[in-house]
């Protein structure tokens, strides 16, 4: 393979096609399900659908085959099959992941951006989703056409892009049970909807956390009164719902207080994480925006990446029973509600740690407050199984090859709730979890942006791997995968 020839026939894509193609995706207002209860009314969902699907079949791709999928009351799916090419095996199979649908708007853009507004501003293209995934279906059937423009063998390939990943992807299982047979057996699973700690190399997740959250509200009242009479004798909704809080968290260190919601580092990881830390220095946080300062939580680097990564963590994501501050008058409210969000460690049951958080918030509530907590993520993480000599190998020379350094791993804080559910159904799979969200991106806050350089050599980057992968099946080493196995619905995944 001419690495210099995939990297033109990949740029070139990019700046011809993809970009503008994500250009107009980006003016799609297609948030998730959770985000839009009448996205089935609003038709914005099926707008990027069609706008995928007329790309993927415009591509000239010897016997591809594309066909939306619509299972009755879930959201859509648009499932890609490529069979082997120039000698590449059909009983071997890639399985390329990504998703469509978008977070919703958030505040604080930037007067000229704006999540449905496109901008492009030097190497990046400014809005809502291009990055956090709309690239993926462009970037895997791109990785694919620079093999087949040289003519180099690769094994089949499915691609499945999802339209609810950002509400947790509970129409995925019933899916992917759904297109079993046709899906078969991936030895190899690639997904693009991850991050990386720089712009320079590649980068691999190494693992995801879980996510236990949902609504959390402590009432005391059944209506508002006069803050002067009630005060002093009302307990404050707000007070309480604090002090619940302080069961689950340190507020003066952000410490989760509960052993259980713990998992032990393994040694691989840890090394990994010490790793991340000496390559990133002081961008494993200086990446975020912090006011001046304003300090990270902790000084070793190390720790920070395992915080983020591996540790347990709250945010409160969201509030009601507070008017804004231009309303607000001397009442004692009667409620106070929050959305909650608790990152759990990798490897920790995400039923579990819900069902225990639930207990914890809303025994003995104080001063005997109506207290209710509605789960609605309850989700487990993800710890990528050993890697095989093959796909280490390749993902290294992938990364020297197309950016010239070595390939970096590192977990990640977020949650994909697919790569559990992979991992459980096809438990001999590889996977190279990768991505283009790195420093300052931003993904589902203000200001989102793809960097455009990341995506080409992600790109570039995917179609090495598939060659490798292809020579490694013909090695016999990336046999013994398990087939897809039935009963997949469930509701434990989490969303990003």
């Amino acid at each position: 393979m001419d690495a210099s020839k995939v990297d033109s026939y990949v740029a070139a894509k990019w700046d011809d096609e993809i970009v503008p193609q994500l250009v107009e995706y980006i003016r799609i207002p297609n948030k998730s399900p959770m985000f839009d209860a009448d996205w089935v009314k609003n038709g914005y969902m099926d707008e990027a659908v069609t706008l995928m699907e007329r790309w993927a079949r415009a591509q000239s791709i010897a016997g591809m085959q594309i066909e939306v999928v619509r299972l009755e009351g879930r959201t859509p799916l648009i499932f890609v099959e490529i069979p082997a090419a120039h000698g590449g095996s059909n009983d071997d199979c890639v399985l390329l992941y990504g998703h469509l649908d978008k977070q919703p708007e958030m505040t604080g853009w930037d007067d000229d951006l704006g999540p449905w507004k496109p901008v492009i501003k030097g190497d990046r293209l400014y809005g809502r989703g291009g990055a956090d995934d709309g690239y993926a279906i462009f970037g895997s059937l791109t990785a694919i056409l620079a093999l087949q423009e040289q003519q180099i063998a690769h094994s089949r390939c499915v691609v499945l892009i999802e339209a609810c990943e950002e509400s947790g992807s509970y129409d995925l299982p019933a899916y992917v049970d759904h297109l079993a047979e046709r899906i078969g057996k991936p030895s190899l699973v690639v997904c693009l909807d991850s991050g990386c700690g720089n712009y320079e190399q590649l980068w691999c997740t190494t693992s995801l956390r879980g996510l236990a959250g949902g609504n959390f509200t402590v009432k005391v009242l059944e209506e508002g009164v006069h803050s002067g009479d009630a005060s002093g004798v009302v307990p404050s909704s707000f007070r309480l719902l604090r002090q619940l809080l302080s069961r689950l968290e340190d507020e003066a260190t952000g410490k989760i207080l509960l052993d259980a919601l713990y998992a032990e580092v393994p040694t691989e990881r840890m090394a990994q994480a010490q790793e991340a830390a000496k390559v990133l220095d002081t961008a494993v946080f200086d990446k975020f925006p912090f006011l001046p300062g304003m300090t990270p939580m902790a000084e070793d680097l190390t720790e920070l990446v395992l915080n983020r990564t591996w540790r347990p963590a709250l945010s409160v994501t969201g509030v009601d029973g507070m008017p804004p501050l231009a309303s607000a008058g001397n009442v004692l409210r009667p409620h106070t509600a929050v959305k909650l969000s608790l990152r759990l460690p990798p490897t920790l049951d995400g039923k579990t740690a819900g069902d225990l958080v639930k207990e914890v918030l809303l025994r003995d509530p104080p001063n005997g407050a109506q207290v209710t907590l509605e789960l609605e993520k309850a989700s487990s993480g993800w710890n990528a199984p050993a890697q095989s000599p093959w796909l280490t190998q390749a993902i290294d020379d992938a990364s020297r090859q197309y950016f010239g350094q070595p390939a970096m791993y590192m977990g990640e804080g977020g949650s994909i709730p697919f790569m559990g559910m992979l991992g459980e159904k096809f438990p001999g799979a590889q996977f190279m979890i990768t991505g283009v969200l790195g420093p300052h991106s931003n993904a589902h806050g203000p200001n989102e942006f793809l960097h455009i350089p990341m995506g080409k050599r992600v790109t570039a980057c995917v179609a090495h791997v598939l060659a490798a992968h292809h020579r490694a099946s013909q090695r016999g080493e990336t046999t013994g995968v398990a087939a897809v196995a039935g009963g997949a619905e469930r509701g434990d995944h989490g969303c990003c």
